[in-house]
């Protein structure tokens, strides 16, 4: 972390720049915090700790404290320098007030205030204050402890000051309660904050987050001297590393400052996690690409002086096999692609961590020829894979283009073309997709019956996967490619539906398939062209039918209608075609989950520890889960 640094002076009222009013934030809350939903109350809690986090990159404060309050109110305290109070020299009121009040209000305006930030469109406060029943702010600063209060935004009393302190002590609070007419849900999530949490403090070394949920007594602290070192570690803690000690490097040019850590694992997933001023980058941009093209480089060039090639150069994807990377970079003046922040722009960038990494790289492998040849050794056998899997991807186009349209012999298609009025059911066993062939609208539904349980993905190395018949048959009926081909122009069917049994086999093909579509189609999943089918458990029969998709439904169900016989559907086969179209195909009546990714990292965890070739994580993860799992016997 920066140097605590002693020009408090230098942020003063006059700091605060004002670009516009607060209308229109109830009005369009979406578009300013992406929803009203979960997402979107989680969202509230970022934009006043991100005003913290923009205080500790400054240098000026190591201590941010999040509390979800029995109220269902969330404070935020840091021990940073505290807004200005004083008058603003445009509104002549205290910066404060301008700060909450007004849209486009702040230090990051001015970069004499902040050399760099995250909340960059200076949204953040006024928005969570525009969109809760209640704000308060305490600013503790110069001696003094201030307060001031807001209702949907507007200030219920000018600034108080509320008692006095040691000269040192410094920092704001906030506290607010979210506006129930705006969300849909009031509920904060411990696990989603402490994920993020988790990441701002790996990002920013030295600085403290403590987390604690008063309802629940959950408390978590996050605190990482190492930085994105131990990110890298983290991430990587439920594979096998092929080097104990992640690589590392950092630097600073023309303003902008550079991190990164690289540790290699045995895996064939690629990790690269980036961030710019904080921001998870979830589309990369120019740092990333700027890191990639060094990373090929340099090892390619190293290969070639110590004659490790054994087949010709290496590609991006050969060098990146196995790969967990953090880049981090500061930049004083950001251009992200889109309101959502997840692609850098900046071309000078690009340059500025391609031309860094090469160097480091290059004196990393100098001094480290036995970790370099172990990752130049597995870039060669990733590349020996790569051309045999291509050779099973030209094999599979060849065998199915003898097949109806060069389609899998097994997929019962739609007639209709257009790929955004189309489905894809993905159905377990011939017996269910015998069923589902009745029970489907031919026009628009398209069925492919898989035979038995598909290949592991996370063990598997990609020339196996592409040589699995019931994989090269879902990657042809979809249409797309993968890797390098793939292409979401040529998506045969708008929805991707997962529909298997509700049982443990039923759950264990489903997240089968689930880890082949985030590890080989993952735009799929970011493009919001999977779902998984829900299908009824219980079928009660009092007078007409009812169908129940729980046990928590069934009991209420029950308590209402009083004895009445109930058929436990233990699979899909066991419904006719007549109950699968009504309970789980009918567009009108049935029920779907979308699957969408909210965190990378999480989910790329998940998927290594429970798909993955180390058993201990997966055993820990059964202990301690054993005891929520509900069986059938």
């Amino acid at each position: 972390m920066a140097q605590m640094k002693d020009t408090k002076k230098e942020y003063s009222a006059e700091k605060i720049k004002v670009l516009e009013g607060l209308e229109g934030v109830r009005r369009r809350p979406a578009m300013y915090i992406g929803s009203t939903g979960k997402q979107g109350l989680h969202h509230l809690v970022y934009e006043v700790v991100d005003n913290a986090v923009d205080e500790a990159m400054a240098g000026y404060c190591d201590l941010i404290d999040v509390i979800l309050n029995k109220d269902g109110s969330v404070t935020v305290r840091d021990n940073g320098r505290g807004i200005p109070v004083d008058k603003h020299p445009v509104y002549k009121i205290p910066a404060v007030e301008v700060v909450v009040t007004k849209l486009h209000a702040g230090g990051k305006f001015d970069k004499r205030s902040y050399a760099v930030s995250g909340g960059l469109h200076g949204v953040g406060i006024s928005v969570v204050a525009a969109l809760s029943k209640h704000m308060s702010v305490i600013v503790k600063r110069a001696g003094k402890k201030y307060q001031q209060e807001y209702k949907i935004g507007k200030s219920i009393y000018k600034l108080k000051t509320i008692g006095s302190i040691g000269k040192d002590d410094t920092g704001t609070e906030v506290t607010f309660v979210p506006d129930n007419e705006i969300f849909s849900t009031l509920d904060f999530d411990f696990s989603v904050l402490q994920t993020r949490f988790r990441e701002i403090a790996f990002l920013n070394k030295g600085v403290k987050i403590k987390l604690s949920d008063e309802k629940s007594g959950k408390k978590e602290t996050f605190h990482f001297e190492g930085g994105i070192i131990e990110f890298a570690k983290w991430i990587n803690k439920n594979k096998d590393a092929i080097h104990s000690k992640p690589i590392y490097y950092a630097g600073e040019e023309s303003g902008v400052v550079v991190e990164v850590s690289i540790q290699y694992n045995s895996g064939y997933q690629e990790n690269v996690l980036s961030f710019v001023n904080t921001i998870n980058t979830v589309e990369g941009g120019t740092h990333v690409i700027g890191f990639k093209t060094a990373l090929t480089r340099a090892i390619n060039e190293y290969a070639r002086k110590n004659k490790l090639l054994k087949f010709g150069n290496l590609n991006g994807d050969d060098v990146r096999e196995g790969l967990s990377a953090i880049i981090s970079v500061k930049v004083p003046e950001p251009q992200f692609e889109g309101q959502t922040k997840t692609k850098l722009g900046n071309s000078e960038v690009k340059g500025i961590v391609d031309s860094l990494s090469m160097l480091r790289l290059s004196e990393f492998f100098e001094e480290n020829p036995v970790i370099v040849k172990r990752i130049v050794g597995k870039a060669n056998d990733a590349q020996k894979a790569r051309a045999a899997a291509k050779k099973a991807k030209d094999l599979v186009r060849r065998k199915n283009a003898f097949s109806v349209g060069g389609l899998p012999g097994k997929l019962a298609d739609c007639s209709k073309k257009k790929s955004d009025d189309t489905e894809l059911y993905i159905v377990e066993g011939d017996s269910a997709g015998g069923t589902a062939k009745q029970a489907r609208n031919k026009e628009f539904q398209a069925i492919l019956p898989l035979r038995g349980k598909i290949l592991n993905v996370e063990k598997a190395n990609p020339n196996k996967v592409f040589g699995n018949e019931e994989i090269a048959n879902l990657i042809t009926a979809i249409g797309t490619g993968v890797g390098d081909s793939f292409d979401l122009e040529k998506l045969r069917y708008s929805k991707i539906i997962i529909m298997t049994d509700a049982d443990v086999d039923g759950a264990h093909i489903r997240t089968l398939l689930l880890t082949f579509f985030f590890r080989f189609m993952r735009k799929l999943v970011d493009n919001g062209n999977i779902y998984i089918a829900v299908s009824p458990l219980y079928k009660i029969r009092k007078k007409k039918d009812h169908y129940i998709y729980s046990d928590q439904e069934l009991k209420a169900v029950l308590g209402k209608l009083g004895n009445a016989t109930v058929q436990r559907f233990k699979g899909l086969g066991e419904m006719n075609s007549e109950q699968l179209w009504s309970t789980t195909m009918n567009p009108k009546t049935r029920l779907l989950n979308k699957v969408t990714v909210e965190d990378a990292v999480r989910a790329d965890e998940i998927f290594a520890r429970l798909m993955g070739d180390n058993v201990e994580p997966r055993r820990e993860f059964i202990l301690a889960k054993a005891h929520e799992a509900e069986v059938d016997i």
